[in-house]
């Protein structure tokens, strides 16, 4: 028997539902306007297409409901959307969203968007969001969740408008955002056909690990005192499970790898340009390496590690995140993460075997003998993609492959809302009887 009535806005694949119906949720109605996307709704969910609203934009009143939940568009916040804010088509979705919460009057709603949108260059906006909220009648918390702490295998970092009726102060009060989880799988337990281990991590010193200098730019999943846990296939950067062209080129001599090397540490330099990455000249190379010869970089560029652009020599895979035939990142089995799953897919792989670390070095030799030569990776498929989203298996995708990433990497991950979720019920504002909106009364 359901406990509360609730409407999907933005609903995509239903993220948002397939964890809601679970725990008690009514759905009465969807608005969506992806035909794919509604497609593998109406497979799951077994609703028909008159249970659909539509385009919110054109949605002039919703049916009286307890919850109000959506995924708005995201992609005018993120960084790879340029943050054009409200000023893309997107971002204004939001007066809709807000409209309708103001015409509805939901007891609750919650409301997902990308990570960008808590940024502080964005500060502005979401203060602006949550304004309007508040003057639609609701008390409003904003919070950063991790889809890794609700036990999905992925950084994926999203933020989270939840807004209590104004008649609800005393459940508002009472309300706080769940915290997650300090224990995670291994990412081989998403997998098939992969030997599941529990591997206890070797430990070394910074020193024996990065040398002088431990690299700044690092995530949350990388240790000073640990191996990585992936490699990065990639001619701009340096590090210890970074791989890069020439380390599979077994036609090059040495002194040809030392002086991509060079060229790959040497590139950044104010000296030789202000580019993130600076072509250089052969006079340029010889400061640092004075027995680079032409010859030498003729060989290079024929050899297509190097390309030539006004008698300036840059490397052929010069952006950080292009790879190296076709792939950027390689997992391992024990991996704790996999990489943020996004619309447009990924490069990354994941690693079907182990091998032993015995020391830094041994382990980039052993991964490039043992696991690249052998061809000992590949990419996930759509159920493991789906696993990693924390959708359960008895889902079921778009029959196109391409199609079914894409919706995953668009998806809300259920385990966060099922956390959300059972803490907004925690309060029992879905379980009172109160059905008229009166502003002050509690």
């Amino acid at each position: 028997m359901s406990k509360f009535t609730y409407i999907d806005l933005f609903a995509g694949i239903g993220g948002f539902r397939t964890a809601i119906d679970g725990l008690g949720g009514k759905c009465i109605g969807f608005s969506e306007i992806d035909k794919p996307c509604i497609e593998t709704y109406l497979t799951n969910y077994g609703d028909s297409e008159e249970d659909n609203f539509g385009d919110i934009t054109k949605i002039k009143e919703l049916p009286e409901v307890d919850l109000l939940v959506g995924g708005v568009p995201c992609q005018s916040w993120s960084v790879a959307g340029k943050m054009r804010g409200f000023e893309d088509p997107r971002g204004k979705l939001w007066w809709d969203a807000i409209r309708l919460v103001e015409q509805s009057k939901p007891k609750v709603f919650i409301f997902e968007n990308v990570k960008g949108l808590f940024d502080p260059r964005n500060k502005k906006n979401l203060n602006l969001i949550v304004e309007n909220l508040e003057n639609a009648g609701y008390l409003v918390k904003v919070q950063l969740l991790n889809s890794y702490d609700f036990g999905v295998p992925q950084n994926r970092t999203r933020t989270f408008i939840v807004g209590f009726r104004f008649d609800y102060k005393k459940e508002f009060a009472n309300f706080s955002f769940p915290k997650g989880e300090k224990v995670h799988a291994n990412l081989a337990k998403f997998l098939d056909g992969i030997e599941y281990k529990e591997i206890e991590k070797k430990k070394f010193s910074p020193q024996e690990i990065f040398g002088d200098y431990v690299p700044k730019a690092r995530n949350a999943f990388q240790k000073e005192d640990e191996v990585n846990d992936f490699f990065v296939m990639c001619d701009t950067r340096n590090g210890h499970t970074s791989i890069h062209s020439w380390d599979l080129r077994d036609d090059l001599a040495d002194k040809h790898k030392t002086i991509l090397n060079g060229i790959m540490k040497n590139r950044r330099k104010k000296q030789f340009g202000p580019k993130d990455g600076n072509p250089l000249s052969l006079n340029d190379i010889q400061t640092f390496l004075p027995d680079t010869s032409q010859a030498d970089l003729d060989f290079l560029t024929n050899a297509k590690l190097l390309k030539k652009s006004d008698n300036k020599y840059s490397l052929v895979n010069s952006k950080n995140s292009s790879g190296i035939n076709g792939i950027y990142r390689m997992y391992m089995p024990y991996s704790k993460i996999f990489s943020t799953l996004t619309a447009t897919g990924t490069k990354d792989v994941v690693v079907t075997d182990y091998i032993d670390i015995d020391t830094p070095e041994k382990y980039k030799e052993d991964f490039i003998e043992k696991i690249i030569k052998k061809g000992k990776y590949r990419p996930i498929t759509v159920k493991e993609t789906q696993r990693i989203q924390g959708f359960p298996d008895a889902f079921m995708p778009h029959r196109n492959e391409a199609l079914a990433k894409k919706q995953f990497g668009n998806a809300v991950s259920p385990p966060v809302i099922s956390a959300l979720m059972k803490a907004i019920l925690e309060t029992d504002i879905l379980n009172s009887k109160r059905n008229n909106y009166a502003e002050g009364t509690n």
